[in-house]
């Protein structure tokens, strides 16, 4: 283990916890710790109440619990000293304390889930919200085990140290405080002792606040790493069986393992010498605590039952300090999720028109245009997608993109749809009128998107469908699959309608679940069609049905496919290709 280096002042301290925050003031990254529990506090002022709730129920409990104590302290001497006039009311104030206490953790028990559920639920649904209207290209960048580690884990630790950080630090303050003016009252002697033990005890701990910050982000970093992995794994096991390379992934997992068993066995054997270090000392503290009652005890200064509180009572005032040290490491623990989140809630947002939406709408019975103008594209500055290009498709035609895979159909499409930009021109869409809007991620709604691959979830087909159409009735998902040439296999199916998939439509064909995906646009019924190599897996005589049968549903609609087979040709009314970084129109069949 690298040894540690200090500087400054905190070369006589030798304070894990200060080294850090000098470290983040010379690096400039102190002001992103603050930024991060700033952020962490907009939540706590939203739930301010419950806060307030939890602080106040911690210190009544704090009280309850030292009030025990007491109470356990003068039975104790009454028996010893036989003194059992008033032992009867002390029982029946023991039984009561007891029960109370036994009835006041179980209903608080139950109550504090109710609120951490509801915290945590309200936390996670507004940064799923934020992060989900990211610009989809930022997004991308991100696993997606990466994404989820830090949606449920890093959320989580957020939600627990929004409302409980506050709680925490007044209810150690208030029962370290009350627990040690209780002991000076009794014997300032034992409380000294008790006092000082405490940041002893803290100074042998400065090793664990040091390591844990880093350990912390490590375990965050492999857990995504491990998920990206095991995410990817299952959802291509067609993949990976087909090409016949079990063993490869066999190993690959195998070696996750290895990483983490190294980096999980080093942390042991620090914590099993840091804890070694800790019991030794906890053991010299706690012998001299004892052999001091011992002697107050031969001497006949203090009783039995004094002997037992103080021993208790120092026991808890350590470990009450401990918890308020332990604060730091927390808050920054809390600030690493805090920042691991942030960088998703802060990405840049899609741009909204809702208004441009409700124009659009108004127009989408008799047919909307999309058109591109003069766009640019780029992923990177050294690879050109398109330059100054053209595109147009109008309502009633169907509009092909051809061109060999990896040309850039995809992001065609991405584009229209608004996902990404041009660097230079525009997308708009425009009615009969005239009025032109630029893309936004409102007027997505004026599009069916039927993308390449098997987009199918699992659930029944009928739920399938209506994750466009939340109120369509069976009749217009039987009609939707008939113009897809769906409804042919999914009569025939056990359960029809309600036949239950696997992920990624297991139990079904390729060709079944494009029929079925496209049968969920046409339920959709937005003006705009889009096919992403979407009738792939079908037949060319099914594939000529499938597209008659979207035109003459409704003859304004506007139907664009890429594709890189010539057989849909013949339907079209327009074909552009895509080559020498442009797209150009081309009316040679």
């Amino acid at each position: 283990m690298e040894k540690k280096k200090y500087s400054g002042v905190n070369k006589f301290i030798q304070s894990g916890a200060v080294q850090l925050l000098m470290d983040k003031i010379d690096d400039g990254t102190f002001s992103e710790f603050i930024d991060d529990w700033k952020w962490i506090f907009s939540f706590s002022k939203r739930y301010r109440w419950i806060i307030v709730f939890y602080t106040f129920l911690g210190i009544f409990s704090s009280t309850l619990s030292l009030g025990a104590s007491y109470i356990s302290r003068m039975l104790i001497n009454i028996i010893v000293e036989k003194q059992y006039q008033n032992l009867w009311i002390l029982i029946i104030t023991m039984l009561i304390s007891t029960l109370f206490s036994m009835v006041f953790s179980s209903v608080m028990s139950r109550i504090s889930m109710k609120i951490s559920i509801f915290v945590n639920n309200d936390i996670q649904s507004e940064i799923f919200d934020q992060i989900i209207d990211a610009k989809w290209e930022d997004l991308n960048k991100y696993q997606n085990g990466d994404l989820l580690n830090r949606f449920n884990s890093d959320v989580s630790t957020i939600s627990s140290n929004a409302i409980g950080w506050i709680p925490s630090l007044i209810i150690n303050v208030y029962t370290f405080i009350i627990t040690f003016v209780v002991m000076v009252r009794m014997d300032a002697i034992m409380a000294l002792i008790a006092f000082l033990s405490a940041p002893v005890l803290m100074v042998m701990s400065r090793f664990i606040m040091r390591k844990l910050k880093e350990y912390r982000k490590r375990v965050l970093e492999l857990n995504s790493q491990m998920m990206s992995f095991e995410v990817e794994t299952f959802e291509n096991f067609d993949t990976i069986k087909s090409f016949g390379i079990i063993d490869h992934y066999s190993r690959t997992l195998r070696e996750w393992q290895k990483k983490f068993k190294i980096f999980n066995l080093d942390y042991n054997k620090f914590e099993i010498k840091a804890n070694i270090m800790m019991t030794l000392l906890s053991t010299a503290v706690a012998m001299v605590a004892f052999f001091y009652c011992l002697y107050r005890l031969w001497t006949g200064q203090i009783l039995y039952g004094d002997m037992t509180f103080f021993l208790q009572q120092r026991s808890a005032l350590s470990s009450n300090f401990n918890s308020l040290v332990r604060t730091f490491p927390s808050m920054m623990n809390s600030a690493v999720s805090a920042h691991r989140v942030r960088e998703l809630v802060e990405l840049q947002k899609e741009y909204h028109d809702p208004q441009s939406y409700e124009d659009m709408k108004k127009m989408a019975d008799k047919g909307i245009s999309v058109e591109m103008r003069h766009a640019t594209f780029s992923y990177r500055k050294d690879h050109v997608i398109y330059k100054d290009s053209h595109f147009i498709a109008r309502p009633g035609e169907i509009v092909a993109i051809l061109g060999p895979s990896g040309e850039g159909k995809t992001t065609l499409l991405r584009m229209l749809l608004g996902l990404i930009h041009p660097e230079e021109g525009e997308v708009l869409l425009y009615g009969i009128d005239g009025h032109e809007v630029s893309i936004n991620a409102d007027l997505r709604k004026l599009f069916s998107y039927v993308p390449q691959g098997n987009t199918v979830l699992s659930g029944t087909i009928a739920e399938n469908m209506r994750m466009v159409k939340e109120e369509a009735s069976d009749e217009e998902i039987v009609d939707a699959l008939k113009l897809s040439c769906a409804w042919e296999f999914v009569e025939q199916l056990p359960d029809g309608l309600n036949s239950r998939l696997g992920d990624n439509g297991r139990g079904i064909s390729m060709g079944q679940a494009q029929r079925i995906s496209i049968a969920r646009a046409i339920l959709r019924d937005s003006p705009i069609l889009m096919l992403d190599e979407a009738t792939s897996a079908l037949d060319k005589e099914t594939e000529k049905r499938v597209l008659k049968n979207i035109i003459q549903q409704r003859p304004n609609k506007t139907c664009i496919i890429s594709t890189h087979r010539t057989s849909v040709l013949d339907q079209c009314d327009r074909i552009y290709r895509l080559q020498h970084k442009t797209i150009m129109e081309d009316n040679r069949r």
